[in-house]
């Protein structure tokens, strides 16, 4: 049972104070010199956005055994091997489209993306009845629409990291990913979604490593579905919202509608406490994450769109979105 309106908006005041006075925590010293955001990636007109990181030798080969339901996070999610004996992360609703499109971009401009790819159907053999998710499940076992990821041999997944307290608070490539977020509307940035991975060679990489939430409105709004992978939100309005001398703020990520605020208090409290994330960033580091996206044709943003399996007509319509935001970012 909910508890009253006055006890709420007690439980709002309590969280805002607290969200307020982290916002005002200084970042601290930057420490390991094998931390890793950004990779240079070179030849930016040569990188195949259908395959993405994973590339086509990678992709996921049928067929495919169930092998245990992932109870993380808010989206139904199982486990599966395919034939080539890989373990494979699926993720089933509104998310599936948009991540794969998203990790795509990421990747192409330099950033840490996990290798995933998207199926219309999946046939998973020995799939039981599914405590989440079991709406998008047919008979026969057959997955509707999901997002595959490589659970990747050699990479030890460590702890999450926070916007604000990392090593490379400030510096041109953590101000680059602060606009990436900006321009793919990726607007659930809770520090849950982000992980460090350990390499073989005991590099950390740090990882937006879920990016579920873009290509929609530039917050949640009252469903979060239709937040999501929504091309009519997503062309509204720009990306910046302002220049202020040398630095500008972005339209991201935007406050929830007034019934969250009430009903959702602490993912308002949250998001209020993200609020920074696309302010006072400086000029020059706009441009330069702007520049890197302006070398990606049309075609290898439409190709990211389409690995993603949205139809060619929506495709096309993100892509043109996304063009004129780059723009946006070279004009500065």
């Amino acid at each position: 049972m909910r508890a009253p309106i006055k006890n709420r908006v007690a439980i709002f005041l309590v969280l805002l104070a607290a969200t307020s006075s982290v916002a005002q925590q200084p970042a601290p010293a930057r420490t390991s010199s094998k931390a890793v955001l950004w990779t240079d990636p070179r030849d930016i007109r040569s990188r195949n956005l259908y395959w993405g990181p994973g590339g086509e030798q990678h992709q996921p080969k049928p067929p495919f055994e169930f092998i245990q339901e992932d109870p993380q996070g808010t989206n139904p999610k199982l486990d599966v091997r395919d034939s080539k004996d890989k373990k494979w992360g699926v993720k089933l609703g509104a998310e599936a489209h948009p991540e794969v499109a998203a990790s795509r971009l990421m990747w192409a401009v330099g950033y840490a993306a996990n290798e995933n790819y998207f199926a219309a159907q999946l046939q998973v053999s020995n799939l039981p009845r599914l405590r989440r998710g079991q709406n998008y499940v047919q008979d026969g076992g057959n997955l509707l629409n999901v997002r595959l990821q490589r659970h990747l041999p050699g990479e030890k997944r460590t702890t999450p990291w926070d916007w604000r307290h990392n090593p490379f608070y400030g510096t041109r490539e953590w101000n680059g990913l602060r606009v990436m977020m900006g321009l793919i509307r990726n607007w659930d940035l809770h520090g849950a979604n982000n992980a460090i991975f350990e390499d073989d060679s005991g590099r950390q990489i740090y990882a937006v490593t879920d990016v579920g939430t873009a290509f929609g409105s530039p917050g949640k709004r009252y469903t979060s579905a239709g937040s999501k992978g929504n091309l009519k939100l997503f062309r509204k309005g720009r990306l910046i919202a302002k220049v202020k001398g040398d630095s500008v703020d972005l339209n991201f990520p935007a406050m929830p509608p007034l019934l969250l605020r009430i009903f959702e208090v602490r993912f308002y409290c949250q998001q209020r406490g993200m609020k920074w994330i696309g302010e006072n960033i400086p000029r020059t580091d706009a441009k330069w994450i702007g520049s890197l996206l302006a070398q990606l044709s049309p075609d290898q943003i439409r190709d990211a769109f389409r690995a993603a399996g949205y139809s060619p007509d929506l495709a096309d319509g993100f892509t043109t979105v996304l063009i004129s935001r780059i723009e946006e970012l070279n004009r500065l």
